[in-house]
């Protein structure tokens, strides 16, 4: 078939409030692995797929919002989506059907969005979901549509209960024209007149319906909209748009919905085992101590639990690395393969279970819905900070990766909350970070216990603790100081999501995807850093007659110091030795701008060379200065995991800042005040550790 002869692409949205079990139902609608999540703001872009079976129907996975009066970044997505007024839309780019996810154990609420969306005259079709969890309390579905004016399929997305009923009714739904459904309330003749000025102004590309004038009317004004024409702003601050007009827009849906909609539930669903738990979590006193020792476990776990499978994956490389060596010609190839990319790939994937075992726990809590509770128990001390409580949720997810944590700020309504975010998600531990602290830790600090407890365990909570108190800290600075970021702090408000049992098969393909990330890093950015830190150190070679005077081991370390890296390294070594830096660890450092795991990647091959015994935290810890003291102290590690902890040392993490803020001056201002502060808190622990005689 032709391209002139394929049928054209219908497409559907998939719209509703947060955490309505909208991306559960689009992986099951499409077969796609979209990740889920039990807390609000999961989903911050659109997804899309093909309808199982229909390649000519396209589903699109909207970021979840509570009304179509859009302020916030991922509300605007949502309304681009429904009614296609990005900038470069067509009306062949607008859905033919809405599919709205409304919750059966929120009813009323869910039923707001369905309002709105048949005001705007979009063809609707009601999923509802959790019904499984609302039980007898659960609606009838064929009352509800008759009320609501539109088909209406109870399903469970978890378990694919109703799925190919719901297919089968947006196929219908697609071949069928959808009735016109009255509007809910009247306006009052005041605000009637005023959608109608501002109706005349919509662009010719718009539906040209009340409303959306009523929708425009309600969200322009004191808002950070993308292409909003000049006349539409022109009009609708022609005719003063006021907040009475709000109110009697909401009261009026609201009214209708608590006469008709609200009674159709008959009694509220069972809530007693979540009010049960909420009692204790979200007391002040009570909750904060649960969240202090289930982060504390986290972390504790991530070093004492990790350590068997991080021995297993050492032994497999270094096993790997030895069979190279028994096949391979000696000469440049034998060295670049053992010790460029065995010795530089594999001192990161040893970290893979550290990174798999973060990503569990993470996902566990979220499919929990404790995620929810710990961003409303921590807005006190985030309103403290100047933070807008929204921004918990983004920072935690900021202990996997920086990248997706700041992409969720979207799910917040102003640019300064967004920009202040975003700029302290990077101080965050994240999971780029563990290699590292792991590597160090085990190499420069003592074996010991502290109230029955590993020291070098509760070392690596202390980093975490480390983190989250600098984020706090510096989002406070700056809001002081950066006049873009001084504002007036908004309410917080989200979401309690009900208690679920957590599924393990989610969290499982999360935990694979994220490790499919990893293993794409380590494959490419980590591999291509490490040939290129490999040639840097191996070249220029030195002829063996100045070498014939000296033993394998001295060969090895006078071919490295003669290398071209080593020059870089030591040419920087006069700024960084006052924190406790040689030029080796220097030629990591500078690696590590690129991605941090480089850094550990850097030191694999400068003492993978010419040395096959023994692992790079042994090598470490035996490395000695020429006059025969250790090279590297705990002071100095201490001070080198401070640097990590506060430099911003990853290009991904400057891209998406430069993306979500629009160019270059924000990423700058990070990458700046970031590295200054990395270097200042590291030469002042180490000069400090060094008078104080440690």
């Amino acid at each position: 078939m032709s391209p002139e002869q394929l049928p054209p692409v219908q497409r559907v949205a998939l719209c509703g409030n947060p955490n309505t079990g909208k991306t559960t139902l689009f992986n099951a609608l499409t077969g796609a692995q979209a990740r889920t999540g039990n807390y609000p703001g999961v989903t911050v872009d659109r997804r899309v797929g093909k309808l199982r079976g229909r390649d000519d129907v396209e589903v699109i996975d909207v970021p979840g919002t509570y009304s179509l009066t859009a302020r916030s970044i991922d509300e605007q997505i949502a309304l681009d989506v429904i009614l296609g007024l990005a900038p470069d839309a067509t009306p062949a780019d607008r859905p033919a059907l809405l599919v709205l996810c409304v919750d059966a154990t929120q009813l009323a609420r869910s039923s707001y969005l369905v309002v709105q969306a048949q005001e705007l005259g979009a063809s609707c079709l009601v999923a509802l979901t959790m019904t499984d969890e609302a039980g007898a309390a659960a609606p009838d579905p064929a009352a509800l549509g008759r009320v609501l004016g539109c088909p209406v399929v109870p399903v469970v997305g978890r378990t694919g209960k109703n799925i190919e009923a719901l297919r089968a009714a947006i196929e219908r739904s697609l071949r069928t024209p959808a009735a016109e459904v009255p509007w809910r309330w009247k306006p009052s003749p005041a605000l009637a007149a005023k959608i109608e000025r501002v109706r005349a102004a919509l662009p010719a590309r718009w539906p040209a319906s009340d409303g959306l004038a009523l929708w425009a009317l309600l969200s322009i004004g004191d808002d950070e909209l993308d292409h909003i024409p000049p006349e539409l702003r022109s009009a609708v601050h022609a005719v003063g748009p006021t907040t009475a007009d709000d109110d009697e827009a909401v009261l009026g849906r609201w009214t209708w919905i608590d006469e008709q909609v609200a009674p159709l539930l008959e009694r509220a669903p069972d809530r007693r085992f979540t009010d049960r738990l909420d009692r204790v979590l979200l007391n002040r006193a009570l909750g904060m101590l649960v969240f202090a020792s289930v982060m504390f476990v986290l972390f504790m776990s991530l070093f004492a639990w990790s350590e068997p499978a991080i021995a297993l994956v050492e032994d497999l490389f270094g096993w790997t690395g030895e069979q190279a060596r028994r096949v391979l010609p000696d000469g440049v190839l034998e060295d670049f393969v053992v010790d460029g990319v065995i010795a530089g790939v594999g001192s990161v994937l040893v970290f893979l279970p550290q990174i798999l075992l973060l990503f569990f726990f993470l996902g566990l809590l979220e499919d929990l819905g404790y995620l929810a509770r710990v961003a409303y128990l921590m807005d006190r001390i985030m309103r403290s900070m100047n933070l807008h409580g929204r921004a918990f949720v983004p920072m935690l997810s900021g202990f996997a990766c920086a990248v997706p944590a700041i992409m969720a700020t979207r799910t917040m309504e102003r640019q300064r909350d967004r920009t202040l975010t975003m700029l302290v998600i990077p101080l965050m531990t994240c999971s780029a970070r563990l290699p590292v602290y792991t590597l160090v830790i085990a190499a420069l600090f003592p074996s010991s216990t502290f109230g029955g407890l590993s020291t070098k365990s509760l070392l690596m909570v202390a980093m975490y603790a480390f983190s989250v108190m600098t984020a706090l800290g510096a989002a406070w600075v700056l809001s002081k100081t950066v006049r873009q970021l001084k504002a007036k702090r908004l309410p917080f408000v989200i979401e309690l999501p009900p208690y679920r049992a957590p599924r393990l098969r989610d969290i499982v393909r999360m935990m694979w995807s994220k490790a499919s990330m990893f293993l794409r890093e380590a494959g490419t950015v980590i591999l291509a850093c490490t040939i290129v830190l490999w040639a840097l150190l191996y070249f220029p070679r030195s002829s063996p007659e100045e070498l014939a005077q000296l033993d394998e081991a001295a060969q090895a370390q006078a071919q490295m110091e003669h290398s071209y890296g080593a020059q870089l390294g030591k040419a920087i070594e006069p700024a960084i030795e006052p924190l406790g830096f040689d030029w080796k660890i220097g030629v990591g450092i500078i690696g590590a701008f690129a991605a941090r795991e480089v850094f550990v990647a850097t030191m694999g091959i400068i003492y993978g060379a010419g040395d096959d015994e023994g692992s790079l935290r042994d090598k470490l810890k035996e490395e000695r200065k020429r006059d025969g003291t250790r090279a590297y102290s705990p002071l100095a590690g201490l001070s080198l995991m401070i640097f990590f902890a506060l430099a911003c040392q990853c290009m991904s993490t400057l891209a998406v800042v430069k993306r979500e803020t629009g160019g270059y001056r924000w990423p700058l201002f990070m990458l700046g005040y970031m590295t200054v502060l990395a270097y200042a808190a590291s030469l002042f622990v180490f000069q400090v550790g060094t008078l104080l005689g440690f």
